[in-house]
């Protein structure tokens, strides 16, 4: 059994979507898998899924699936040359259109963009490489400076800085992808360009209690409301790549300790996402930086790290997965790692379930236990003690599969499906094996068991056991 506390997300794609090498990746440290909405067809995503369903039922491992969108995207439409060049200084046109014949015109299919800016207002083009900012408006087009000077080609995408743009988070397309990925049984649903609340509301209105909702916040309107947005969501995703171009760079990791550290005081799995072993899409090692990178996600707290072009069209896939596992472990391993969740600020409720959550770390401290096992029908009661990093495996007991894969994503939890148990002694029984099993517990090992009674009623952990092997 891997004995590992942070989790792997690995994107599939060509490199990666063979039967075979998926069942590869997830023996070398894949917890989850990402389906990327932007690329591939409904039926490479299914039999994706199908594949990944298969391991999980063969190896008995729970493994969640990630339903990523692809969300709004704003580019500027096509030149008569395939590109315009601008030029530091000079002065360029946003125009209303699809296309333009002329040098010093850029065409955007995107009206309301044209409405919604200021004079002031940066654009930025293909992934912040360029920039302009506005100077002049009309009714149906804008002038502005050039900051940034390079050549901008056919389609590139357009950032608007610091401006909440009057687009919805879900186009058209997202809708239909993610009502087919949820008749496929996914996971989570990860949506794109969150700006704020009623993006969430919106999607939750469709996911309903089908799929977890993992908010990817890429835009700095969606950190400054971070929080009233994660209480809605089920998740978070620290998408680097644009927070990058839409915040000065040296902001960026300062963002992602942000939203890691208000993710985990709501209990809430929060991935670091976007070029953590970039240079691994070619070479067969990574950067020193990178896994620097890496293990800083791990320090503060990050329940999932992912891989995206890495596994999705690298050369190296299982390699870079293999080498994310290593440094996570060494990360975890270092005798200082505890040290940076007791300083943590985690704001638990008045509740029974928050406060047998908090007890459950300094118990499995002081005793040295070698597990907790949680019973839980939504997987709240799981989170709850995960939050809490107590240094033991945490072991999710639930009757529900779905709550089984989905748990997969969470900090340190191996989940089990286990039917209801018809009291409270036979459940400790149970556990008694489970934690043999899934644990690697011994006789005389401490193991810490928390549920509910009556069982199958979500909500009442009410029960903390401490428990001995036999």
């Amino acid at each position: 059994m891997r004995k590992r506390f942070a989790k792997i997300l690995a994107t599939v794609g060509p490199a990666s979507a063979a039967p075979d090498t998926l069942k590869l990746l997830h023996e070398v440290g894949v917890d989850a898998f990402r389906l990327n909405f932007s690329h591939g067809s409904h039926e490479d995503h299914a039999r994706a899924i199908k594949a990944i369903r298969a391991i999980e039922t063969s190896s008995g491992n729970a493994i969640a699936i990630v339903a990523d969108m692809q969300g709004p995207k704003i580019r500027v439409g096509s030149f008569t040359g395939g590109k315009t060049t601008l030029r530091y200084g000079g002065e360029v046109t946003l125009v209303i259109g699809d296309t333009s014949d002329k040098d010093g015109i850029i065409p955007l299919p995107h009206p309301e963009l044209i409405e919604a800016l200021a004079v002031g207002d940066a654009l930025k083009f293909d992934d912040g490489k360029l920039m302009v900012t506005i100077t002049g408006k009309s009714k149906s087009s804008l002038t502005a400076r050039v900051d940034v000077p390079g050549v901008l080609g056919n389609k590139k995408g357009v950032n608007v800085i610091g401006t909440v743009l009057p687009v919805s988070a879900m186009t058209e397309k997202d809708k239909v992808d993610m009502t087919f990925a949820l008749s496929q049984k996914v996971d989570f649903i990860a949506l794109s360009f969150v700006q704020k609340i009623q993006d969430v509301i919106d999607a939750k209105a469709i996911i309903g209690d089908k799929a977890g909702l993992i908010v990817k916040i890429e835009k700095p309107s969606a950190v400054d409301d971070i929080e009233a947005i994660l209480k809605l969501a089920d998740a978070a995703m620290v998408a680097r790549g644009d927070l990058g171009v839409e915040l000065p760079l040296e902001q960026v990791p300062v963002v992602q300790r942000k939203i890691i550290t208000v993710a985990r005081a709501l209990g809430k799995p929060v991935i670091v996402a976007t070029h953590m072993l970039e240079s691994m899409i070619d070479a067969p090692t990574p950067t020193r930086a990178e896994a620097s990178d890496v293990a800083t996600a791990i320090y503060q707290g990050a329940d999932a790290v992912m891989l995206s072009a890495e596994t999705a069209v690298g050369r190296h896939p299982a390699t870079a997965v293999a080498i994310m596992d290593r440094i996570i472990k060494a990360a975890e391993n270092d005798p200082s790692y505890p040290d940076y969740y007791t300083r943590a600020n985690l704001r638990p409720q008045a509740t029974i379930n928050d406060a047998i959550s908090q007890s459950v770390r300094g118990m499995a401290e002081v005793l040295k236990c070698q597990a907790v096992l949680g019973y839980t029908r939504t997987g709240s009661t799981v989170r709850r003690i995960a939050r809490e990093r107590p240094m033991c495996r945490i072991l999710g007991l639930t009757p529900n599969k779905a709550v089984a894969s989905r748990m997969a994503l969470t900090w340190g939890v191996r989940a089990v499906v286990m039917e209801d148990p018809k009291s409270f002694d036979e459940m400790l029984e149970i556990t008694q094996d489970i934690a043999k099993d899934q644990a690697d517990a011994v006789p005389g090992d401490k193991i810490i068991v928390t549920a509910g009674i009556p069982f199958g009623r979500p909500g009442t952990t009410d029960t903390l056991k401490i428990a001995t092997i036999d």
